[in-house]
């Protein structure tokens, strides 16, 4: 594979954390190791998320440490797919798979993998769409690695259209306009981005009213209502607020229309703002560094991004104390849930979209072995199990609503405890998965790898097949440059 390059020249803006740099992160302390006998419930909503595996590649690329509250490692994990069988009913819209494994970095804990796969769909077999193109064409997108590469990307968007799908293209600067009405040609849609320019300032909230308004009026009944926001976050005038803009971005959510993010661009790049709207839009967000991710995300994965197959879809694991005494989430720290949320209907969670996968990796602590957390001063303080031959290490469960149902459904798998008994180091897939969960921890500076190393990762990921996965072996090399100096040490 040739070195990592880009499509369109990365910007060098300044440092992060300079005056100059206004990038703003939504980062979150990694999550406390759980004890079984106390907390034996870990409840959160799935994420289908990839942006911020884009965004460290950035950083990493131009010779930057990523900053820690940039990276989010079950974006990392779920940036990759991986070989999870089939759904084979419709009525079930995703497998189930566990296994487990000895952690690579601690000889005494094992790995529990969790991953889901949905259905997936074809362009002939999708419902129709009505789509809403919705353009930051401020002042700030005059840059290389912005209102171009927004263009691009959203090109290759218009050539995977099916004849029976609409396209509207709202457009926001220091005022929001129309700049085409519903069309199913793609040399219009095409010639209309093509015109686009930037200049002035961002009324990004205006522009998101109206893309629903013009998104509303076209509605599709029985069919895919989705806006498509590309920009750079920077949105300084108009509703700009965080909480009015999620009050918006819900009602319309409420009524069938979803929104994606795209982000775009350095220097005063709002992550923050991209995720949690997304999130709260029944959508997903995503980075776009380049036209060959703008081509991943817009094009290879476009029926994931379109249409969904579940919503609401939450996973709760409930540990056998008799089996395991301690035990830690990899990531999900923004997608933690309360434990009685799980049963909930009321409470929102993340959707999985047509060929979406999610994987999940909990570090545990089989009873006998040592932990993280110290052993207590006074008896009666302590927590103690004994070892048994049980049946079942955890029982994992996970709730769904169909796209049309308000009322979720369950399934549950319980999780054989002869996997503990019998567990190998991984191999395959989870070797893979684990490589990226560990560089994303160690570049967060979670304090649980111990010595393991950029070099560990980059053996234990094995001989990667796929562009994708070959990259990432590049991004561990890069991490591990002496000239990397902020970057965690190794």
């Amino acid at each position: 594979m040739a070195p990592l390059t880009q499509s369109f020249a990365l910007q060098r803006s300044a440092p992060f954390g300079s005056p100059e740099n206004t990038e703003r992160y939504d980062g979150r302390a990694v999550a406390a190791v759980q004890q079984v006998a106390t907390n034996p419930v870990s409840t959160f909503s799935v994420d289908v998320d990839t942006g911020s595996y884009a965004n460290v590649r950035r950083f990493l690329t131009k010779g930057d440490a990523p900053p820690a509250e940039a990276v989010r490692t079950e974006e990392m994990i779920n940036y990759f797919r991986y070989d999870y069988p089939r759904p084979t009913d419709r009525a079930v819209p995703f497998s189930v798979t566990t296994d487990v494994a000895r952690t690579p970095w601690n000889a005494e804990t094992r790995l529990l993998r969790i991953g889901l796969r949905g259905y997936d769909v074809s362009g002939a077999t999708r419902p129709p769409a009505n789509l809403v193109f919705l353009v930051d064409v401020s002042g700030s997108m005059n840059e290389p690695d912005k209102l171009p590469l927004v263009k691009a990307a959203l090109m290759g968007l218009a050539d995977r259209l099916e004849p029976a799908d609409r396209v509207s293209i709202v457009v926001y600067a220091g005022n929001s306009g129309i700049v085409l009405e519903p069309t199913a040609n793609k040399r219009y849609v095409k010639a209309a981005l093509d015109c686009l320019s930037a200049g002035g300032s961002t009324a990004g909230g205006e522009g998101i009213a109206l893309a629903y308004a013009t998104a509303r009026a076209n509605f599709r009944k029985g069919g895919v209502n989705r806006i498509f926001l590309a920009t750079d976050g920077d949105f300084n005038v108009g509703v700009s607020e965080t909480k009015a803009l999620e009050a918006l971005v819900k009602t319309n959510r409420d009524d069938g229309i979803t929104l994606t993010t795209l982000g775009f661009g350095t220097g005063n790049y709002n992550e923050a703002m991209m995720e949690r709207i997304a999130d709260v839009g029944n959508g997903n967000y995503a980075y776009i560094d380049s036209a060959l991710e703008a081509k991943k995300v817009l094009e290879d994965e476009l029926s994931a991004t379109l249409v969904t197959i579940a919503k609401d879809v939450k996973v709760q694991v409930e540990f056998n104390p008799a089996m395991a005494s301690e035990y830690r989430l990899i990531g999900y720290e923004n997608r933690a849930l309360k434990e009685e949320d799980f049963t909930n209907d009321a409470v929102d969670a993340g959707d999985i979209g047509a060929g979406h996968q999610v994987t999940a990796l909990y570090e545990i602590v089989p009873v006998g072995a040592k932990g993280w957390v110290p052993t207590r001063r006074y008896p009666a303080n302590r927590t103690t199990a004994t070892p048994s031959a049980g049946t079942e290490l955890a029982v994992v469960k996970l709730r769904y609503k169909l796209p049309d149902g308000t009322t979720s459904q369950e399934i549950v798998r319980p999780v054989p405890a002869a996997l503990v008994r019998t567990a190998a180091a991984p191999t395959g897939d989870f070797a893979f998965a684990t490589a990226v969960a560990a560089f994303g921890q160690k570049l967060r500076g979670d304090p649980y790898l111990s010595q393991y190393r950029y070099a560990n990762m980059r053996a234990l990921a094995g001989r990667a097949d796929g562009y994708w996965r070959q990259e990432f072996l590049q991004l561990t090399d890069l991490a591990a440059r002496d000239g990397n100096r902020r970057v965690p040490n190794d």
